[in-house]
């Protein structure tokens, strides 16, 4: 078996990365490589090729261990064999970021047009076949307290509830958050934070929630 070719554009910015930003940070490399990460925040966002945490925070190497997946969402702490099955990469990441890096924060980031959660909105891979493992991963939202779909406002177009469903779904994924014990027990006694925002592509503005209210504010 042989190895494809690398895609040129991915080779040509390999290079560039190699020659002009690795060696600007050269230094930074080697002390990571050396000490370890101590990242400042943990990141759960989606997978959308749209949304890099780290260009939204303006972060560096090093600065945000970030888990990404489907619609950027938490499941809930359940024991390995129920109903999200036997991996929970997830979960793993959020175990290893509380209680193995000792983060201080931990934030979802959702974002406006979000393939994912239209999916959910438009009742997509409901049904077993292709798009099985799709359908299983969004389908926690119906799982939660109300249901995701009961949040939503009857009568809009789908533009509309994807919208609320994409701020929905951060609230849902904060709230699951809380389930892990891991987290809980670092929440209590004050090393950690855990927070929700949603980023807006085509206008590049972040809106923070305001956990004790209930509500998204623009972040200035």
């Amino acid at each position: 078996m042989t190895i494809s070719t690398i895609p040129t554009s991915l080779l040509n910015g390999y290079r560039r990365f190699r020659d002009i930003s690795f060696e600007a940070e050269r230094g930074r490399y080697e002390q990571l490589a050396r000490l370890g990460q101590a990242p400042v925040a943990m990141v759960v966002a989606c997978s959308d090729a749209r949304v890099e945490p780290q260009r939204v925070f303006d972060t560096g190497p090093g600065d945000l261990f970030i888990v990404r997946n489907v619609a950027n969402l938490v499941p809930p702490e359940e024991p390995t064999g129920e109903q999200t099955g036997d991996y929970h990469g997830t979960s793993a990441a959020i175990e290893f970021a509380v209680d193995g890096l000792l983060v201080p924060s931990i934030i979802v980031l959702g974002h406006t047009r979000c393939g994912g959660i239209r999916a959910y909105v438009e009742g997509k891979y409901r049904e077993p076949g292709p798009g099985h493992f799709i359908g299983k991963w969004i389908g926690m939202l119906d799982r939660a307290d109300p249901p995701l779909v009961d949040r939503l406002s009857e009568g809009c177009d789908h533009d509309h509830r994807s919208t609320e469903a994409e701020f929905e779904a951060v609230r849902i994924s904060v709230n699951n958050l809380l389930t892990f014990e891991c987290v809980r027990k670092a929440v209590a006694a004050g090393r950690l934070s855990v927070h929700g925002a949603c980023f807006d592509i085509a206008e590049a503005k972040l809106h923070w929630l305001d956990i004790e209210k209930g509500e998204y504010v623009p972040v200035e």
